[in-house]
């Protein structure tokens, strides 16, 4: 089942909840940012912000507290307005609408379901504001219901429901009313590890089902990656760079990208004296000097971590810069301990040159 929302003057949420595929006739981004900036007092949390998200995207916006990406969100969903800028929905400009005349819904880390009322009277709730008729109202939400797989649940309040459960409620009340977009402020947060990563599968499998745009707030760099068809990173109100997780994971433009999105190393230019990037798991370590063709560092090992499948090793070279290599253990050198010397051996082209941050 994929949700298509129609545009309206009620946020979206007076179209049905039609089975089909995308429009093949070309549309209109579901959202477009143009120049956005809000300032706080003497505090800038977004600094001229330039966006567009897909029709059916999975985008995710990723960054340190206080970098701009809930003041993103307030903005698009109308809960704040900006200093300057536009903002567009579906093609239309929104930037002075209310927020009940936007096309987006918002679903919160803390799920927001009111705690008196059924599941079903939850996902319920939205389209019994727009008097739908009640033949209506039994298709969507069963319908969400099926989608969120909680159908057997219908009658539970959410006090008898686990985390991840409340949260897919909260999912299928927010979907209910077919918005263009699913606007998500850290919703996994709340959750303990493990059901963190079983419900970003649930995530990724509603919205490819439902096929609506879902863009994602988070600080969890593993939660963007695998969740993302694209991502932004955004630092001290600016944005950093926008690409799929495999192009700024690979080749992101500046080191706070790289640092961001992983362990990285960052080594000295021999010429110009700028850095490059080279992850963890591309350096080699070993006994014998680099050979052909490869570059290689002399270090002391500082720590071995064992994270089950890998090993961390840290290292300091004897220029005292630190170094971290990730490995399956099999590659290791034999006897390998706290202070063993040894080489840091790396191939030039797993290397990628960074720019300066703005």
């Amino acid at each position: 089942m994929r949700l298509e929302s129609v545009p309206s003057s009620v946020s979206g949420n007076s179209s049905g909840l039609p089975a089909g595929g995308p429009s093949t006739h070309a549309s209109p981004a579901a959202i477009s940012l143009q120049d956005l900036s809000r300032r706080y007092g003497r505090h800038v949390a977004l600094d001229g912000l330039n966006l567009s998200i897909g029709a059916g995207e999975f985008f995710s916006l990723l960054g340190p507290s206080g970098c701009g990406k809930t003041t993103t969100l307030r903005l698009i969903a109308g809960f704040d307005r900006p200093d300057r800028g536009r903002i567009h929905l579906q093609g239309r400009d929104l930037t002075e609408s209310p927020p009940h005349r936007r096309p987006v819904n918002l679903v919160f880390q803390n799920y927001a379901l009111f705690p008196h009322l059924s599941v079903w009277d939850n996902v319920a709730f939205g389209p019994r504001s727009l008097r739908l008729a009640d033949a209506e109202v039994r298709r969507r939400v069963g319908e969400l219901l099926e989608v969120v797989q909680l159908a057997d649940l219908a009658r539970r309040r959410p006090h008898e429901l686990s985390g991840g459960q409340q949260q897919r409620v909260a999912l299928a009340r927010a979907l209910v009313n077919a918005p263009a977009a699913l606007l998500l402020d850290e919703p996994l947060a709340a959750l303990d590890p493990d059901l963190r990563r079983s419900m970003r599968t649930e995530l990724q499998r509603i919205q490819r089902q439902v096929g609506i745009t879902f863009l994602l707030v988070t600080h969890d760099r593993e939660e963007a990656l695998s969740l993302s068809d694209r991502l932004a990173v955004l630092h001290a109100g600016r944005l950093e760079q926008v690409g799929t997780p495999r192009e700024l994971y690979d080749r992101p433009r500046s080191a706070v990208v790289a640092t961001f999105l992983g362990a990285a190393n960052l080594l000295s230019e021999e010429v110009g004296g700028g850095l490059r990037l080279l992850r963890p798991e591309r350096l080699r370590l070993r006994h014998d000097p680099p050979g052909q063709g490869e570059r290689g560092l002399r270090a002391r090992v500082r720590d071995l971590v064992f994270q089950g499948a890998t090993v961390e090793v840290r290292l300091c070279t004897e220029r005292d810069q630190p170094l971290v290599a990730i490995d399956t253990g099999a590659a290791l050198p034999n006897n390998l301990r706290v202070g063993s010397e040894l080489w840091c051996c790396w191939d030039p082209a797993d290397s990628h040159p960074l720019e300066e941050s703005a």
